[in-house]
């Protein structure tokens, strides 16, 4: 098995003084050997749906609290009352009912069936309340999206954990990132607190949005690792795809002074905020939204993501979350339902197959179709 890699992890070490940063080193450039290459095969699976209500809807991000997995899903379509087949909903008049703007299941042992949680009283088809709630008081009202990442766990003793989110104004665009604690209340994860003084603690304006590229419990560590987009500053296709990554360890997750921010392989960690935004302070360039995970087949990090705008599944991968990263590998091509669709949010599913021999893969096909791949691994 792949066990080996080319370049070894530098910095790492946490500073609290701004380090001096070399802008003439480019630390997205990929590195390093990509077992990804080495899958056999994929397997489509099918679509993905709900055992229990009747949508439509993209994401699902994985996460998991106390040994249990969650998906997070984003915009979530409703079928009209008493509908109970979903796979026309949106090309049908009358079919389509409502949506919120985001919403969770309960993962089963199989990828292609969810049970949906916090579900309404609609008789004969009871459909998802939102999972991450508008606040009126910070101006949000049921059009204001969270583009919720994973789950991640913060205190299983107390089924404890967290979920970042961006707040999207829609034609006002993505105002900040935030933090919400969820509890798991009877059995149901549910957000109780969401942080900053209008919701977010992280302005988009001049910040990354931590957290809305991916989330992630290491395994490895105590921390928790949120990537995200350039501050809306950053402008131009080069500036604009750079991706930025902050740390927390678990238990410190809703304690914003304890954060950490990547500030490149040659400056390791700060408590700084990040004020110069290219390749010299970003972790990664040019990904879609996805999942990290360790492979214990392959002894490393696994990033699956999507290409942006297009219809590849990828896998990219490193010695550890900061990297370096190595080259993207194509698994999976996938059938797009409309000319000119794509498919984004590569979603890992480990917990289907603990040896990491296999990987079961679930992604979006535009416009609110999420289906699912499986990997064999040499």
């Amino acid at each position: 098995m792949f066990s080996k890699f080319t370049l070894a992890l530098v910095g790492g070490v946490s500073t609290f003084a701004m380090p001096v940063i070399n802008r003439a080193v480019d630390n997205t450039q990929p590195a390093g050997s990509n077992p990804g290459s080495l899958a056999s095969g994929a397997e489509y699976l099918g679509p993905q749906k709900s055992n229990n209500s009747c949508v439509k809807r993209d994401l699902g991000f994985t996460g998991q609290i106390s040994g249990k997995w969650y998906a997070v899903f984003g915009d979530t379509n409703y079928c009209a009352p008493g509908v109970t087949d979903s796979t026309s909903m949106l090309a049908t008049a009358g079919g389509f009912y409502g949506m919120v703007r985001d919403s969770i299941s309960a993962m089963t042992d199989n990828v292609l069936e969810t049970h949906d949680l916090h579900l309404n009283s609609d008789t004969p088809v009871a459909y998802p309340l939102q999972f991450v709630p508008y606040n009126s008081s910070w101006g949000e009202d049921e059009s204001t999206g969270f583009g919720g990442t994973s789950l991640c766990e913060t205190n299983a003793t107390a089924d404890e954990g967290l979920i970042f989110y961006a707040v999207n104004e829609n034609v006002a665009g993505i105002k900040g990132a935030g933090v919400a604690k969820v509890k798991v209340v009877n059995g149901v994860p549910t957000v109780i607190q969401r942080f900053g003084d209008s919701g977010y603690w992280w302005n988009a304006s001049t910040t990354p949005r931590y957290g809305d590229v991916a989330a992630y419990r290491d395994e490895k560590s105590d921390y928790i690792y949120a990537l995200g987009g350039a501050p809306n500053s950053a402008v131009g296709y080069a500036m604009s795809d750079y991706v930025y990554q902050a740390r927390v360890k678990a238990k410190d997750a809703f304690n914003l002074s304890q954060y950490e921010y990547w500030q490149g392989r040659a400056a390791g960690w700060s408590s700084e905020l990040p004020t110069h935004f290219d390749s010299t302070t970003a972790v990664m360039w040019n990904s879609g939204q996805g999942t990290i995970m360790w492979s214990p087949h392959y002894n490393c990090y696994f990033f699956v993501h999507t290409a942006p705008g297009g219809t590849d599944i990828l896998i990219r991968t490193a010695p550890s979350p900061e990297g370096p990263w190595s080259n993207d590998v194509t698994v999976y091509t996938a059938t797009v339902k409309e000319f000119g669709g794509m498919v984004y949010a590569g979603v890992s599913h480990p917990y289907l197959d603990p040896t990491g021999k296999t990987l079961t893969i679930s992604y979006t096909n535009y416009p609110a179709d999420t289906e699912a791949i499986r990997l064999t691994f040499n």
